[in-house]
């Protein structure tokens, strides 16, 4: 790839000329970019708790918030609708890639902004209901579907990954405007205990002046030097290319390796086209578990891509009913079986 490539090159350089070049060569920018108005939609929640920080923005290659600095590190794949692509078909997916998903991840990295920003994490408080913040941090750990002690913001339960990201998860839920948490966690005490100690932590630091304020930008993209062939080698082998094989029985009791002929449907179009009635069906009695469900269903169907399943029944199991039944026995199965997420 050419160094001195311009962004408008990107949209007709082919993945082999992409992956050939050097991550510090990529001609990207958060300015003027889809990113900027996202981070200018948090940074107005924000203002509106009257937070005085300004976080640290920059590209990097992946989604991070450096250990007691004050900036959040983005991956440079969303800065670019033709990187967003390539990231799809090198990974299965690109983390973030909508507004909303993008709008949550956002939310949960400045919450370990200000965290650091802050010290909250010395507080008693913080303590008694997030725990240690120096317990080890994990390489993955085992979600429990059915809790009511965390709040649910990020894919897989995120918040039962580690203390720092229960509290970043929970401040993610407190700080979105028009979210309605006291209403929607009003049945989940542990969580809402936990909301509300937040929410008062914010009202106590409106109009006070962070005493920590840092600019550094670690793995920035200039200093990213190795190619993006070596990268995604490296990020396949870290984390995999596959959908997850937690729910392989079930998704192997409800649909068949056989197809049934010419009316045969593959059973990932089924779970695509029920999507929405699903997820309009999980908001109307629980829209807290609409993310989740949303993350399941697309790993759903990505692993019957991969297993090659058809639906038994295509008028049956194209009901929204069906698949309702199929996720709430996949999230049975994580939470019996206790599967190991990978982080």
């Amino acid at each position: 790839m050419d160094r001195n490539l311009a962004a408008s090159d990107l949209q007709t350089s082919s993945d082999a000329q992409l992956l050939g070049g050097r991550i510090c060569d990529l001609p990207l920018q958060i300015k003027g970019s889809i990113l900027e108005g996202r981070i200018d939609r948090v940074l107005a929640e924000l203002n509106q708790r009257d937070l005085r920080l300004r976080p640290n923005f920059w590209l990097s290659d992946d989604w991070f918030t450096p250990e007691g600095l004050t900036g959040v590190a983005i991956p440079f794949y969303l800065a670019h609708p033709r990187l967003t692509r390539l990231e799809r078909r090198q990974m299965g997916e690109a983390e973030g890639h909508s507004t909303d998903w993008c709008l949550r991840i956002l939310r949960h990295e400045l919450g370990h902004v200000v965290n650091h920003a802050f010290g909250l994490h010395r507080r008693a408080g913080w303590h008694r209901l997030f725990g240690s913040p120096t317990r080890r941090y994990p390489t993955g750990y085992r979600p429990n579907p059915r809790s009511r002690g965390h709040v649910q913001n990020l894919e897989y339960w995120y918040a039962q990954a580690h203390p720092e990201e229960d509290f970043a998860e929970t401040f993610a839920v407190c700080l979105q405007a028009r979210s309605r948490w006291r209403t929607r966690y009003q049945s989940w005490p542990r969580a809402l205990e936990k909301l509300t100690y937040v929410d008062s932590l914010l009202d106590e630091l409106a109009g006070r002046k962070a005493p920590v304020h840092t600019r550094s930008r670690v793995d920035s993209l200039a200093r990213l030097t190795k190619t993006l062939a070596q990268h995604y080698a490296e990020k396949q082998d870290r984390l995999g290319v596959a959908y997850p094989d937690y729910y392989d029985a079930v998704l192997c009791r409800h649909f068949t390796r056989h197809p049934g002929g010419k009316q045969s449907l593959p059973a990932s179009t089924v779970l695509c086209r029920t999507r929405a009635q699903v997820l309009r069906a999980v908001a109307a009695w629980d829209g807290d578990q609409g993310p989740q469900v949303d993350y399941l269903l697309r790993d759903l169907a990505g692993r019957c891509r991969e297993l090659g399943l058809f639906a038994r029944d295509p008028k049956r199991q194209l009901q929204t009913e069906s698949t309702l039944q199929l996720a709430q026995r996949a999230m049975d199965s994580l939470a019996r079986n206790h599967h190991w997420v990978q982080m």
